[in-house]
């Protein structure tokens, strides 16, 4: 470590410019004591974050084999102290620009160029550089400050003092301009909270709680008003004062917004129209020929110049008296936009702002700044989990859609079944009723849990965000997940089948009221986790309703009330489906939990009793040499099975997936073009969003 830091320093004292000889520091005091205690660096240099790109192109392959260049021979940079704004009409290449800076692209993109950080090439870790997506993807129950605060926990090492946590999250509140709604819930379906620019800016405070260098965010703006738009970019605007190097996509920003900016990067088609200085873009644009009229907003002024969607617009206001009677001096109105935007483009190139960004990319290049690598969370496995199942807990109790209605609607069901099967009793015809009861309750009861879906999904959203910026591992996750969601199911299972057990009479006895019971909490947990592994695969929640709704049909059919087992067909239906239904070891459990021991009348008075245990064997061919604790413990083994589905499948999604549609992306276009285009820099290949690499070089996200 010692020898690696003199070596940095070395680069460092070479690289110093002339003058005053100093580096200048990226970070404000508290951010550079944060990240020196966060690194353990003994070394004073630059942190600060510059980033350069030369010759960038972005090729994707389709469907088909083709190949299509989403960005061309792209060449900028962007330094700490400033904001820059990728701007362009939709489709120009903005979002995947930012991707290919963040090492965000898709698998089926790949990347030439040289992309520079500090002066070196290296991939962007997770706590170098932060991503804010456009989605906020929050949890709703919880408050601003409780927001914040847990993300805290979540990464902040464990030896770090609360107190010191606490100073650290009260001055993002404070930075990001949020005392006033501090304390105010971010709001959900059912709880009034937060508004939109609000929620944005919580966003912006959770990824840079940590105080990253680099800061990227996909369109700030968007959905937001003219008036929050402009508090969110003003936010932005200090965040890149405190010596932070702010990287954003905007879509169309007022000219309130437009003026905070100090860099531009204006793109149409993947290509370069203009990269300067914000407030020379007007000029820029009056000597290629477009000057933008004086009570016009710059911004729309450019991106009508580069929007071949303004064609259609004039095409189609050709015919109004305005037009027809007002004279109008707009170059615009005598050229197609495609010929505004091939005349743009030729003009930037051989501009002195193409050559100014060149030379400021070659000379930033050749400083050699301090690398970086502080990435992932810094708190142990045990905080992460331990602070993952209070958050989990907290947002379960407050949400009432998520447990709480669903407690509701388990009540009133049992109370229907208990009025409808009440003091069943052991007469003759009880059999059957006592079967199709708990048929019932085993079968559609459970059912019902697949309710919870759209909360589940709404939980992978948050995880998928969290995730991707290295907050916290996938086993601390599937964990809290599982403990915090305990409380909740034995609450529901407990008191729904303690209603339906006592109305409905069945075998008395404590442990066959506790059978019951822990079988109808096995069967819900079951579903909760089969419901949580097709979350982690289906993003849509009807779809994943209606696959969990075939899925537990399938099990029913096979769980042997509507077909009795040993007529089951035994290819595929018996063996292996019968086998992993868990309605079936829940059937076969309850069976004997409630027919052993009950001596029942026979048809007629004259005839003798019928034993359960006779009944078991002829009527339900249940097995009475296996014990009905046996079929309890395989259901409660298929909760462990299905949990580790979950979070192989999250894995598999964050690895597996990602480098198949690689391979597949790759295959199609060696099989069109005949031989794999080896042009493509394979150093500059990047695939995300796997996170392999983060994996390997932290440890800390499967512990």
């Amino acid at each position: 470590m010692l020898n690696s830091a003199n070596q940095v320093i070395m680069e460092i004292e070479a690289s110093k410019p002339a003058g005053n000889g100093l580096v200048m520091g990226g970070l404000s005091p508290l951010s550079e004591t944060l990240w020196r205690e966060k690194t353990n660096t003994e070394f004073v240099g630059d942190v600060s974050a510059r980033l350069t790109w030369k010759d960038l192109t972005v090729m994707v392959t389709l469907s088909n084999g083709d190949t299509q260049n989403v960005l061309e021979g792209l060449t900028g940079y962007a330094e700490p102290g400033s904001i820059t704004a990728l701007m362009g009409p939709s489709g120009s290449g903005k979002s995947t620009l930012l991707d290919a800076l963040s090492s965000r692209l898709a698998t089926n993109a790949f990347l030439s160029g040289t992309i520079l950080l500090n002066g070196r090439r290296t991939k962007l870790s997770f706590g170098t550089a932060a991503y804010v997506t456009q989605d906020d993807n929050l949890i709703g129950t919880l408050t601003v400050r409780e927001t914040i605060s847990y993300s805290a926990r979540l990464r902040l090492p464990d030896k770090m003092p609360w107190s010191e946590k606490r100073a650290l999250v009260e001055s993002t509140i404070i930075e990001m301009g949020l005392q006033d709604c501090a304390d105010t819930v971010i709001g959900n379906w059912h709880l009034r909270g937060i508004s939109g620019g609000e929620k944005r800016r919580v966003s912006i405070a959770l990824e840079i709680l940590m105080r990253p260098r680099l800061l990227f965010l996909d369109e700030p703006t968007s959905g937001l008003d003219s008036a929050s738009a402009f508090f969110v970019t003003q936010t932005l605007r200090g965040l890149s004062r405190d010596g932070r190097t702010v990287i954003a996509s905007i879509h169309q920003p007022s000219s309130e917004v437009f003026e905070l900016f100090d860099r531009l990067y204006l793109l149409s088609g993947g290509k370069t129209v203009y990269f300067g200085q914000a407030s020379e873009a007007y000029e820029f644009f009056a000597q290629a020929g477009f000057p933008c009229p004086a009570l016009r907003n710059p911004s729309d002024h450019f991106l009508r110049c580069i929007n071949s969607d303004f064609d259609k617009v004039k095409a189609t206001l050709k015919g109004s008296m305005k037009l027809r009677f007002e004279s109008n001096d707009d170059p615009l109105e005598k050229i197609t936009t495609a010929e505004a935007i091939r005349t743009l483009i030729d003009f930037y190139r051989t501009s002195q702002y193409c050559y100014a960004a060149r030379e400021k990319v070659e000379e930033i290049s050749k400083v050699k700044g301090t690398v970086l690598d502080a990435g992932g969370s810094q708190a142990s496995f045990f905080m992460q989990s331990f602070t993952l199942t209070k958050r989990s807990f907290i947002n379960m109790s407050r949400d009432f859609g998520y447990y709480w209605l669903r407690l509701v609607i388990y009540v009133v069901v049992t109370i229907c079944i208990g009025t409808i099967y009440l003091n069943v009793g052991t007469n003759y015809n009880s059999i059957l009723a006592r079967g199709s009861c708990a048929s019932f309750v085993f079968g559609f009861v459970t059912f019902m849990s697949i309710g919870g879906f759209p909360s589940f999904v709404e939980d992978m959203k948050v995880f998928q965000r969290e995730r991707l910026n290295g907050h916290y591992g996938v086993t601390a996750f599937v964990l809290s997940n599982t403990i915090s969601a305990m409380p909740f199911l034995m609450l529901i299972t407990f008191i729904s089948g303690t209603v339906c057990y006592f109305m409905v009479r069945l075998h008395p006895g404590f442990l066959h009221y506790l059978f019951f019971v822990l079988c109808l909490y096995a069967s819900v947990t079951v579903v909760e986790s089969l419901m949580m592994a097709i979350a982690s695969i289906v993003p849509n929640f009807l779809m994943g309703i209606i696959i969990g709704a075939g899925i537990q049909g399938i099990f029913m059919l096979v769980s042997g009330y509507f077909r009795l087992p040993k007529d089951i067909p035994k290819p595929v239906w018996r063996y292996p489906m019968s086998y992993i239904s868990f309605h079936f070891w829940a059937l076969q459990g309850q069976y004997q939990n409630d027919l052993n021991g009950l001596m029942f009348d026979n048809q007629t008075p004259d005839l003798p009793k019928i034993p359960g245990e006779y009944i078991l064997e002829t009527v339900f061919q249940i097995d009475v040499n296996r014990s009905k604790w046996v079929d309890l413990s395989v259901i409660f083994s298929m909760i462990v099975v299905y949990r580790i589905i979950f979070f192989i499948m999250i894995k598999i999604n964050e690895d597996v997936t990602p480098w198949v549609r690689g391979y597949m992306a790759r295959r199609r276009m060696q099989q069109k073009n005949g031989t794999l285009n080896t042009t493509v820099a394979p150093d500059g290949l990047t695939q995300s969003p796997s996170l392999r690499a983060y994996v390997d070089r932290t440890g800390t996200t499967e512990r």
